[in-house]
This record gives structure tokens, sequence and C-alpha cells, in this order.
């Protein structure tokens, strides 16, 4: 018995005890006791207050669209160099990892031997033309000797096939004479176009070029301008592809499509560019296609093989539903928000979501503009309880620029 109860008890017990020895009857006794006891206090319960949450309706803006992917960057050109002529390599040109002009010479192999076989060519092919001019004015001091019947026509046809050997002789020392040009040039290697020259594969002294594998001297790469590929799934490949059906575009149209990538210590997508290149078929296998972005890169910020975010719009100005991101939920049933009806009971809506902009979210379905989000308080909003909802205007939204699909 708890001390309330005692007191009570007490009180009764002295109540009685009064009554009696003042001679009071035992059913005003009972009466007594019943008033005492009805007026002692109790305790209520009271309900607490509904939990104050916050509520905004869903942001409405015009957003940007954007086909996002990860690729990688690839080099406009690059190139192995290698000896094309055999001999001691007598020089190198630049200094590794720098950059050099289209025509510069990076590498010469010993370039006397194969200037003397030049020589040696041009020489025999001079005999040869001089065989040409003898064995032609042979030809035809036989050819007017046989209109006058002073000759035999053996002797006729002798100057004919002379002066015709003379001829293929001649185109053949002709033929040596390029060729012999043709490895003199090769003892200098030049640069193809301008790029990046890596470390020198081959010692000056060393002999390159033998008659088994080509001897790899070094690389040059081309960084300006640059390759960006990625992968392109085939659903969305057939949503691109009605799109520009609905644009009135064409393949000749590819270049107008911009690129936009970003690096993974980047924020946002810096680097700009425009598509140049997709893959007439869809790789079964994978379910892609490949396609291709060309970046100017002056800078040479981008380098070939980097990892790269990559995105390409493909609507602009789209009306959307936004919400914070902060005020959407995940469970078994997909991504849902909390809303609060017009009975102020928290309701758990599922809903479709699209691509972030900034700390927003888009909402492709599942929401109405007149809805209330539960922005702020969502560990106190529970579906199916009352809350009392203070409503405040959603934050606005970043620029559509940064939309991405």
């Amino acid at each position: 018995m708890e001390a309330g109860e005692e007191r009570s008890g007490s009180m009764d017990s002295h109540t009685v005890r009064s009554a009696r020895r003042c001679g009071v009857p035992g059913v005003a006794v009972t009466l007594i006791c019943a008033l005492a006891v009805g007026c002692k206090p109790t305790n209520t319960y009271v309900a607490p207050p509904p939990p104050k949450v916050t509520v905004a309706p869903p942001e409405q803006q015009k957003v940007t669209l954007y086909l996002h992917a990860t690729g990688n960057t690839v080099a406009y050109n690059s190139v192995t160099l290698l000896a094309r002529v055999q001999g001691f390599l007598q020089d190198i040109g630049y200094q590794d990892g720098t950059s050099v002009k289209k025509g510069t010479n990076l590498f010469t192999i010993e370039p006397l031997p194969y200037l003397a076989k030049l020589q040696q060519a041009q020489a025999a092919e001079a005999g040869d033309k001089a065989q040409v001019t003898l064995k032609e004015t042979d030809f035809q001091r036989q050819a007017s000797l046989l209109k006058q019947d002073v000759t035999s026509q053996r002797n006729y046809d002798t100057a004919k096939a002379q002066r015709d050997q003379a001829v293929a002789d001649y185109q053949q020392a002709q033929a040596n004479t390029q060729i012999a040009a043709i490895n003199y040039s090769y003892t200098r290697v030049m640069a193809p176009f301008d790029g990046v020259v890596s470390a020198h594969l081959v010692s000056v002294g060393e002999v390159v070029g033998g008659s088994g594998e080509p001897t790899k001297l070094a690389t040059i790469v081309q960084q300006s301008p640059i390759y960006v590929t990625f992968n392109v799934s085939e659903q969305d490949v057939l949503r691109i592809r009605a799109m520009v059906r609905a644009r009135g575009m064409g393949p000749a149209d590819l270049s107008k499509v911009p690129v936009e990538i970003g690096l993974q210590t980047e924020t946002g997508y810096p680097h700009e560019g425009h598509l140049d290149y997709a893959s007439p078929t869809v790789d079964q296998n994978t379910g892609t296609l490949q396609a291709r972005g060309i970046l100017e890169n002056k800078e040479r910020v981008l380098l070939p093989g980097y990892f790269v975010r990559v995105r390409v719009p493909l609507q602009r100005n789209v009306p959307k539903l936004l919400v914070p991101a902060v005020a959407v939920g995940a469970d078994q049933g997909g991504r849902y928000v909390l809303v609060v009806d017009g009975n102020d009971t928290v309701q758990q809506v599922h809903v479709q979501l699209g691509p972030e902009v900034g700390a927003l979210r888009v909402v492709e379905s599942g929401l109405k503009p007149t809805d209330r989000v539960v922005v702020d308080g969502l560990e106190r909003a529970i579906p199916g309880q009352k809350v009392s909802p203070e409503v405040k205007v959603a934050a606005a939204a970043t620029p559509i620029r940064q939309a991405a699909r």
C-alpha cells in the first residue's frame, strides 16, 4: 500500500471512530465514508501534442537531362617508332618526355652506307639513261636505212630490241634509285605529328633494325586534341535515337552534340568537347554501343588512359518536380518520401527518382505539386501518426547546367 493510500485509510478510520463516538447511525457513517473517498484526488493521462515537422511543396524547375557514363581518354594519335633500316644508332635528337613538332629528327641511324648506295644507284641510272640515248639513235638509224633498203630487217629488229632493253634497264635503274633514296630517308626517324616522345629504348652506338623483329626506338603520343570513349546502354541508345529523330537531326549532325567530362578529382564537368563517332552496331555480348567524343585539350590537362566521368545533354528546359535529397528514404519497396495529408497525418509515398540537381533530386512520378513533403524532422514523422506541420519554402535548386540524368 502506498503512502497516499495509507493516509486515506487513516483518515477513513478516524472519521468512523469520531462518528460513532458522537452517536451517528451506521447508515450515516457509511455515507460519510463514501463522501470522504469520493473527494480524494486522482491522476488523469494527458496525451502529448503532435510532434513538429517542417514540410514544403516540391520545387518546380526546368532542368537539363543528361546521359551519364564513365569512360577513358584515348590518344588522338599514338605511334611506336621503329628502326626500318639496319645500322648503328648515331644520334638521338630529343630529350625524353619532351614535346616535339612534326618533322623533328628524333633518331639518326648511320646514314653514310645508305648515302653511298643511293649515289651508286644514281650513277647506274645515269649510265642506263645514256644507253637508252645510244640505242635509240641506233634504232632510228636502222629504221631510216630500212626505208632506203640499205639494211636488212634483221639489223632493224636487233636495233629495236636493244633499244627496248636499254629502256627497261633504265626503268630498273630508276626504281633502284628510288629504293636507295627511301632507305636513305629511313636513316632519319622523324616525328610523324606534333606530340610527346617517350623515353628512348635504345642507346647511341647500338645496332638497330636487324633482320628479325623491328627494333622499337620510342613512342610518340599526340595529346591535343584527345578522344574520350564510353559505352551507352541499349535502352539509352533507343532514347537518344528517338530524340535525334524528334529534332530532325542526322548522322552529319553528330558533331553538334556536346560532351562534357570531369576527372575523379574534379568537381563538375569542366572539360568540353563534342561527339565525333558512334558505333554502327550494338555489342550483343554487353548490350552497349561505343561512342567517342573529342576535346581540344589545349592545356594538356587530360592524358591518355585517364578514367573520367562523362555526360551528354539529351533534353534542355524540361519541367520537373524536385525535393531535397535528404527527404528521400529507401526500403524494400524502393525509394519513398514522407508527406503530410490534409488531416496532418504522415503518409509514406513511393516515388520514381530522376537526376540530382545540386542538393535536390528530381521526382519522375509519385508526387503532385501540392503535396506537403517532410523536409525536416524526419525522425519524428511516423507513417500513420499525426504531426504538427510547419510550412517552409524548399531550398532553391542549382543552375540548370548542373542537372544530370
